[in-house]
């Protein structure tokens, strides 16, 4: 067999997915995703390292910025060819990469500006990496797939997307090649979700694949139950509502907006905590959540049943969905303890900037993170600061918004909100394939994640097992 596989992203990192597949005379990127990482993000201004004219396709696993949102700089570099995926990716990778490049288009605007009066410039070009109209381009080019169905994405080569629980359309993806009467199935993990887990149905078990990559962002640890989840998520409303402050919560636009909703629905039916105004601040996620709306068919039996209850988590009684950046400014009006659940995620942009920059300083308030904050993030430093001051017993200051800003706000982390599966869930759903596959490639994890992963890997299974660098390329038997 003549297969060649290259690791562009996501390798010893955890953003920035992108895997080149070389087969049949054929170039198949699966992922393209834009590095989110401080340390990282010159690679996304890199030239790529094969001309992008010559790759014929792209297979999506889901619509993270980390997996989707270097497509328009691709296709702005010269790629013509079909973005494979399923329906509901391509409804929110189009949400998704309009924003991300509206945020482009805004922060080197804002750092143009704040350079040129300190007399300085920035390590990255004053420039966004894509304008909207570059995003656009990319539109006309995505074909929706459906789940379990193989597709001919080009000749002795198809795909089959099979649901993998991380978000709403997310995918594993099984790439199967046959040549002169061989063939080989290398399956793309993706991220891999979660079973039990609030509105998606359960990862779907693949049972063969003769080469994996597999993700291993939570690979070293366990996630905290549901309960748990539940727990702490009341004990920070009711402690934060007796202080009088705010909640500020970090939140990816996907999925776990939507999740905080259906759990904080819960709590509210349950009388655990107390009627709180509610803001969803972010055009995003706003758009994402009518998305969910509208694709029921992806539900679980639990979330089936709060629609058919009246009981949905996103008709919550005091929720505001804000759109408008007037209406975001508003809410630090607003006396009283609110909910803010505002992007980005890992605090790298948007207007949960202009949140943590409002309430970080506070006492009476809290910031409450609910998703894997990356090495280099905003929100990795708040929580690392954060640490070292219960450490130190000293204050510590963190930099938003060009400001140097005391922290004084209370700062929480819940860990079983992620919808990234821990060890034992990718064990189990590593333990769908009936034969051991030939290798394992481990990705999508931070150095020493991923090695804690491939050893755990190797010691339970027997697998073959490696870590790949940034940039190596392996022949596939």
């Amino acid at each position: 067999m003549d297969i060649k596989l290259s690791f562009l992203g996501a390798a010893q990192n955890v953003t920035g997915s992108r895997f080149l597949l070389e087969a049949n005379g054929v170039r198949i990127l699966v992922d393209c995703g834009l590095y989110q990482e401080r340390d990282f993000q010159e690679r996304n201004w890199d030239d790529f390292p094969v001309p992008i004219s010559s790759i014929r396709v792209v297979l999506l696993t889901h619509a993270h910025l980390d997996h989707c949102g270097w497509l328009p700089r691709l296709v702005q570099e010269g790629f013509q060819g079909i973005i494979y995926c399923t329906s509901a990716t391509q409804e929110i990778a189009k949400i998704v990469l309009l924003d991300a490049a509206h945020l482009q288009e805004e922060d080197a605007n804002f750092k143009k500006k704040r350079h040129k009066k300190e007399g300085r410039k920035g390590p990255f070009p004053e420039e966004p990496l894509y304008t909207t109209e570059d995003a656009q381009e990319c539109f006309p080019l995505f074909q929706p797939c459906r789940y379990e169905k193989p597709v001919e994405v080009a000749e002795g080569i198809e795909a089959c997307f099979h649901n993998v629980g991380h978000i709403l359309g997310a995918a594993a993806i099984t790439v199967r090649v046959q040549q002169n009467g061989q063939s080989r199935t290398i399956l793309f993990s993706g991220d891999v979700g979660r079973w039990d887990r609030p509105i998606l149905k359960d990862p779907t078990l693949i049972e063969q694949a003769d080469y994996v990559l597999v993700e291993s962002t939570y690979g070293d640890r366990i996630h905290e139950s549901r309960e748990r989840v539940k727990e702490k998520l009341c004990q920070a409303i009711r402690e934060t509502k007796r202080a009088g402050g705010n909640i500020i919560v970090p939140s990816f636009a996907i999925e776990r907006a939507q999740e905080i909703l259906y759990y904080l629905n819960e709590l509210l039916l349950e009388g655990c905590v107390p009627y709180l105004m509610t803001f969803l601040d972010s055009p995003m996620a706003v758009s994402v959540t009518k998305v969910f709306q509208e694709h029921p068919g992806l539900y679980d039996k639990e979330m089936i049943k709060r629609i058919h209850s009246n009981t949905s988590p996103f008709e919550l009684p005091g929720l505001t969905m804000v759109q408008k950046t007037a209406e975001s400014k508003t809410i630090n009006n607003i006396t009283g303890t609110v909910m803010v659940i505002a992007g980005s995620g890992m605090c790298t942009g948007g207007r949960i900037k202009h949140h943590l920059f409002n309430n970080i300083s506070r006492p009476e308030c809290t910031v409450l993170f609910v998703g894997y904050q990356a090495a280099g993030t905003l929100g990795r430093v708040i929580l690392e600061k954060a640490h070292d001051a219960k450490e130190t017993g000293r204050e510590q200051e963190v930099r938003i918004l060009g400001q140097n800003l005391p922290m004084r706000a209370r700062i929480a982390k819940i860990n079983g909100f992620s919808g990234h599966a821990d060890r034992e869930e990718l064990d189990r759903w590593l333990a769908g394939l009936k034969e051991p596959p030939k290798h394992v490639f481990v990705i999508h994890g931070e150095t020493n994640t991923a090695h804690t992963f491939a050893d755990h890997l190797r010691e339970k299974n027997g697998w073959s097992v490696s870590v790949p660098s940034y940039k190596e390329v392996v022949e596939l038997e």
